[in-house]
């Protein structure tokens, strides 16, 4: 592989196991990259791989990957995939982890964006996005999808990040953590301990997709219901987390009234 967008895999390490947040995302990873062709952009590349999986429908039409010139001048970006179907794509990691997310939850991707054309069908393109549009963005850049244990949430809502990490720590092997945001996912291939997730909990059991599908509503996402998470506190996930001191580091695990407001690292 040669294309761009090989080279782009390669950069995000979806392709082994030296990632494991990208756990979820690897057998689309492989599609895309059995898609790659010699200097092809990445739209072309991620349109390829969307041919290997059942059509995506938006309300345009089917979901198709075009180049970023192809969004005009003064158009919104996201009135412009609801009036299309098309997501402009450069030929960059963020955009990359975007496709991957297009390509993984599709359905919920889609909700992201007809809530977005809504807003701005109501309130027009403006310097200030408004509650709702900020919350959307921050979703879609940040979030992460979280069933657990209910020990596990407790502890996490306390911010009681000993019990979360060391007391409980077993019972990360019945949790489910799977990024979302392609922000989120393009910081961690410069891990650094500080980089916090918005995470969403979701009942256990569920069709994470299909559920937040049915609950996203406006004001849902105007409450900021998430909870920010250090993800390289996961077990699992940063060797330096085995260490329990790895946890005193205040200015990362935070103390409830220290974290209201904060944005992701």
């Amino acid at each position: 592989m040669s294309s761009t967008a090989a080279a782009l895999i390669a950069a995000a390490g979806l392709t082994d196991a030296g990632s494991p947040w990208l756990a979820p995302y690897r057998e689309v990873a492989l599609r895309i990259a059995s898609c790659c062709v010699v200097d092809a952009p990445l739209a072309d590349t991620l349109n390829a791989a969307l041919a290997l999986q059942p059509e995506v429908h938006l309300a345009a039409g089917p979901l198709r990957f075009v180049p970023q010139q192809e969004l005009p001048d003064g158009e919104a970006y996201e009135a412009f995939i609801a009036r299309t179907g098309s997501v402009p794509t450069r030929d960059n990691l963020h955009d990359l982890f975007n496709g991957l997310a297009w390509l993984q939850f599709p359905q919920l991707k889609r909700r992201l964006n007809e809530l977005q054309a809504q807003q701005l069908h109501r309130a027009g393109v403006s310097s200030t996005r408004g509650a709702v549009r900020d919350a959307l963005t921050l979703f879609d850049e940040n979030a992460a999808l979280w069933q657990a244990p209910a020990v596990l949430v407790d502890a996490l809502r306390q911010r009681d990040w000993r019990a979360l990490f060391i007391t409980h720590r077993p019972g990360w092997q019945d949790a489910r953590l799977t990024l979302f945001g392609h922000a989120l996912m393009e910081k961690l291939t410069r891990p650094r301990k500080a980089i916090t997730a918005h995470v969403w909990v979701l009942p256990e059991g569920v069709d994470a997709q299909a559920h937040l599908v049915e609950l996203l509503t406006p004001a849902l996402l105007a409450s900021k219901p998430h909870l920010p998470l250090p993800v390289l506190g996961v077990p699992g996930w940063w060797a330096a987390n085995e260490l329990p001191t790895f946890y005193d580091d205040a200015a990362v695990f935070r103390a409830v009234r220290e974290t209201r407001g904060t944005r992701g690292g």
